[in-house]
């Protein structure tokens, strides 16, 4: 059975009191990751993890890639794939489930997690808390994990960029929070309009009320304008918007789970099609695609 094989393959992570903080933004990740989606697919490499979401964009899905760099986050790390040339894993899990485990080690000595594989897959969490006597606490949360078999690893490859009509910065997320979270009391539906003179629009527009709010000098990313840029954005109008009609409960989700705090926040535009966010933090780079509804 290749879950059976697959599941000799081995995580382990030690989390050192002298880095307290490391505990704090992997828990502060995986719970942002919880609040986008119920599963999502783990991948495992050498040097980077990855959390995906590959719902069809096609049929109505958001899409997620959150990158991270293991060095960042684990003092140690082994792991061993199906093959040398094939040195990856791939699991299926609730990451709510984690988020739940993690949120016993922020004040823990030490945390392990391994892949086991006794009676089913499971991310085997073992958090050392510190105790006053000379002998250590060890609480353990065993998180099942589905093993996903190597014919279908080509199903979760980073999605490409999408060939935006604008490029923007986005506002301090928790003014857009905010804005979002009245407007979702008044419509199911949010558009986001935006151009290449950094002014972006959030508006809805319903049988009873109009709302608009308006953000100016966002600012636009360099590759919006570099020559040699496969987008559309090449020779448009700067002062013309672009825009799409996106399910405001999903952006709302994506703005309510920011715990990253990201250094930079940028969307790109694909007019009527799709609205691409990229999150980025100096260890975490989270891209969340948002379909357009007709």
């Amino acid at each position: 059975m290749a879950g059976q094989a697959e599941g000799r393959q081995c995580l382990a992570k030690r989390l050192a009191s002298t880095f307290p903080g490391k505990g704090e933004r992997k828990g502060g990740v995986i719970n942002t990751i919880s609040k986008l989606t119920k599963t999502c697919t783990l991948r495992l490499t050498v040097c980077k993890l990855y959390f995906i979401l590959s719902d069809k964009v096609a049929n109505g899905g958001a899409s997620m890639w959150c990158e991270l760099c293991q060095g960042n986050f684990f003092d140690e790390f082994q792991m061993e794939g199906v093959a040398a040339e094939h040195n990856e894993i791939y699991l299926e899990l609730v990451p709510e489930n984690l988020s739940r485990a993690l949120k016993t080690a922020h004040s823990a000595k030490a945390v392990k997690i391994k892949l086991t594989n006794k009676h089913c897959p499971c991310l085997r969490v073992a958090v050392e808390l510190p105790s006053l006597s000379s002998s250590s606490r060890i609480v353990t949360h065993d998180i099942p994990v589905g093993v996903i078999p190597r014919r279908i690893w080509n199903d979760f490859r980073e999605p490409t960029m999408p060939d935006f009509d604008v490029s923007i910065y986005l506002p301090v997320l928790k003014i857009m929070k905010s804005v979002v979270e009245r407007m979702k009391n008044l419509s199911n539906f949010i558009v986001i309009e935006a151009n290449l003179s950094g002014e972006m629009n959030l508006k809805i527009e319903t049988d009873l009320v109009s709302v608009t709010t308006h953000f100016k000098d966002l600012g636009n990313p360099p590759w919006a304008s570099e020559e040699g840029c496969q987008s559309s954005a090449q020779g448009r109008n700067l002062e013309s918007m672009a825009e799409a009609c996106i399910d405001i409960k999903k952006l709302q989700q994506l703005l309510a789970g920011q715990q990253v705090n990201p250094t930079k926040a940028l969307c790109n535009i694909v007019s009527k099609r799709i609205v691409h966010f990229i999150l980025l933090h100096e260890d975490v780079s989270l891209q969340y695609f948002i379909p357009a509804l007709a």
